[in-house]
């Protein structure tokens, strides 16, 4: 077993350091034989098989071995590892940049399609020859030679520079601790949370019966619930002061990447025709250009500035009440505590009251029901195993393949097993839900193995996907239990998990999250819905020592306050959008200033004004910086796609929120489908017209 087997269960324990630079240097070879043979193929016996199928075969292997070795430098990062990843990501990145730049290769396809077979093509095998060649063209397979080598060799110098940021925000996150030894300091924070660090500390040996000891990290579990709930303020400024130093000063300082990066993404561009980074990236997305996805980023807002403005002084004006100090701008450090007061105050209403109604487990387990009711399911857990890295299962251990435990690549990992109900096996899936220092922060979902339908001849096979998290972890004294906020999240990953486990696409490329980014998150979004709905709550909310559900009273409060501060919350993402667009927009590092002056400008009108400013989340900002492209140029998508599933979700509400009428179409129309058609098309497939812009403004009360 090794990177390069491709049965269905993977055999983690093999997948060491030491494999890594020798088996993809051997699937990078047998990729380029493959690409090789595929190009020298008779011109005259071309099929669409032979050539754009046989593109998708010559790649497949690759890619899923290089897929492990990314998937395990998120959740298992380790100094090996490290080294092995960092040798082999250079040449793995210069492969595919000259895909799109291999002559022979756009020469096969343009032959191709000018035949009269290709003419032909129509449905989803029409779509795939038009989307591979508008992505050759998008990465320069008509440049001329000169341009394409300087394209491979910027493409390169990203994966490097974005990569080496990625790393200085796992670094610095992981550099920072604070050992509090008086209690007193943690006045305020949930039992939960002090359970928690307690056993960090314990765990580190810094925690004893006769000198109790909690330790605080920057990880979103223990750092959020400070900044939110301690009442000491100087705890809240320590806290945040940390934070901001998560890729900022230091061996793990980000600035100068990220000017790097930008340099090499506007020139990227330009070298491909465009005059900046968001019109090269946009032209096969909903929004097309970046003047568009900024116009809607300056709609929203111009939309939403005045409640804003209300929002904040309301804000300041309830602190200096409590005070008894003069109304003025807060400490960066204040917000969320004085937030949550106020929400309290309003509504009479604690976020911790839900936490004990959402233990992991029946999270999980009644979101898994929730959905094999709407989308006609069969989802279940399998066993599993660790094994350490290198070592042999134990002597008579059955194989997975055979009804034995699944491998995982960590003990708290999880696998499952979704099937049709008829018992049809459509994929599976691993979840790994809490924080470790070897395991990249935030929350994401990811595939493994894409399956193909049915088709005469031909048996279903599986999809194989992941979900991944940092969500409150368990103590000695209670289950993990999850903010209401952890639970929105989970459902999040697994409507992309569904995107991906659900599809019913024949072409491998064309299935599940290979969507137009700006329609990527609308699945995930739509999912956390369900997080709001009595009807859906009733499946996974239950009180984890008595199973009693949310009480009528409490689960008013929380509809009540759903909208608080909402105008906050949307021009907090409209604020990420337009740093990401104007910063890839504008001239990179302009002569004479800072990166914080850069992103201040960029900003003014968009930030609450603060006491003290503090730097610019640039540096952390791992969705825009931590790979050549990601949501760069991209970010505006969560805000796009909002609009499309406030829209979506409707039809569940008017239908039914537990409608499995509804629930199949969308299943049918839209999850199945992937990037079978124009994800507009689908979107009018499932609604039955075009999105209504004001639908997202309507559920934010902002309308």
């Amino acid at each position: 077993m090794s990177f390069l087997d491709r049965r269905f269960h993977i055999r983690w324990s093999t997948l060491t350091p030491q494999r890594v630079v020798p088996e993809i240097t051997e699937a990078l070879a047998r990729a380029e034989q493959a690409v090789d043979t595929l190009c020298r193929q008779d011109r005259g016996r071309m099929t669409f098989d032979s050539v754009f199928l046989g593109y998708e075969r010559a790649l497949e292997p690759l890619s899923e071995a290089w897929g492990l070795v990314g998937h395990l430098d998120a959740v298992c990062n380790n100094e090996p590892l490290r080294v092995a990843y960092n040798e082999m990501l250079p040449k793995v990145s210069d492969f595919f940049t000259r895909l799109t730049l291999n002559e022979s290769l756009w020469d096969l396809f343009v032959t191709y399609a000018r035949t009269d077979e290709a003419r032909r093509l129509d449905g989803i095998q029409h779509r795939f020859l038009e989307e591979t060649m508008a992505e050759f063209r998008q990465n320069g397979a008509e440049l001329p030679r000169a341009k394409k080598e300087r394209l491979a060799a910027l493409q390169a110098e990203l994966a490097v520079a974005t990569q080496k940021y990625s790393e200085n925000v796992l670094d610095s996150t992981n550099a920072w601790e604070l050992v509090v030894t008086d209690p007193a300091r943690l006045l305020g924070l949930p039992e939960v949370v002090r359970e928690a660090a307690r056993a960090e500390a314990r765990a580190r040996g810094l925690d004893r019966d006769d000198a109790p000891a909690w330790r605080l990290t920057l990880k979103a579990p223990s750092m959020m619930p400070v900044l939110e709930h301690a009442d000491d303020e100087t705890l809240r400024r320590e806290v945040w002061q940390a934070s901001t130093s998560i890729g900022h000063g230091g061996a793990h300082d980000n600035t100068e990447l990220i000017w790097q990066i930008l340099r090499l993404r506007r020139e990227k561009a330009e070298l491909l025709g465009h005059p900046h980074f968001p019109d090269l990236v946009l032209q096969r997305r909903m929004a097309r250009t970046g003047a568009t996805a900024r116009g809607f980023i300056t709609d929203l807002h111009a939309r939403i500035a005045t409640p804003f403005a209300g929002e904040t002084r309301a804000l300041q004006e309830f602190r200096a009440e409590a005070t008894g100090t003069p109304a003025q701008p807060l400490e960066p450090w204040d917000i969320a505590y004085w937030s949550e007061r106020q929400r309290k105050a309003l509504y009479d209403f604690d976020e911790e009251e839900l936490r004990p109604y959402f233990a992991i487990d029946s999270v999980l387990s009644g979101m898994f029901r929730l959905c094999e009711h709407l989308f006609g399911l069969q989802i279940r857990e399998r066993p599993s195993v660790f094994i350490e890295p290198g070592h042999e299962p134990p002597a008579g251990s059955v194989p997975a393949e055979q009804g034995g435990p699944v491998e995982v690549w960590h003990p708290e990992v999880k696998f499952y097993e979704i099937a049709d109900l008829d018992g049809t096996h459509l994929g599976s899936f691993y979840a790994d839900w809490h924080p470790r220092d070897s395991k990249r922060g935030g929350a994401w979902m990811n595939y493994l193995k894409t399956g193909h339908p049915a088709a005469p001849g031909r048996p279903r096979t599986p999809h194989l996907g992941l979900m991944c998290g940092n969500m409150t972890p368990s103590t000695p004294g209670h289950p993990s239990l999850l903010t209401h906020n952890e639970v929105e999240t989970v459902f999040h990953e697994f409507g992309h998990l569904l995107h991906h486990l659900l599809g019913d696409v024949e072409i491998k490329s064309l299935n599940g999250v290979n969507v137009a980014w700006d329609f990527v998150e609308l699945p995930s979004q739509l999912m956390e819905n369900f997080c709001w709905e009595r009807e859906s709550l009733d499946f996974f909310a239950r009180h984890h020592l008595t199973g009693e559900p949310i009480p009528p009273k409490l689960f008013r409060k929380m509809l009540a306050a759903r909208n608080y501060q909402s105008a906050m919350a949307t021009m907090r993402q409209l604020s990420l959008g337009k740093l990401d667009l104007d910063l890839h927009l504008n001239e990179p590092h302009p002569q004479g200033r800072t990166l914080d002056e850069v992103a201040n400008d960029i900003l003014d009108g968009y930030l609450m004004p603060l006491k003290t400013r503090p730097p610019t989340m640039a540096r952390r900002f791992t969705h825009l910086f931590a790979d050549p492209t990601g949501y760069a140029a991209g970010y505006y998508s969560y805000k796009w796609a909002e609009v499309l599933e406030a829209d979506a979700f409707s039809r569940f509400k008017d239908d039914g929120v537990l409608s499995p009428t509804v629930g199949r179409e969308y299943r049918e129309r839209l999850l199945s489908r992937g990037n079978s058609a124009d994800p507009s098309d689908l979107f009018r497939d499932f609604m039955g017209r075009d999105p209504d812009a004001e639908a997202l403004l309507r559920r934010s009360g902002l309308a």
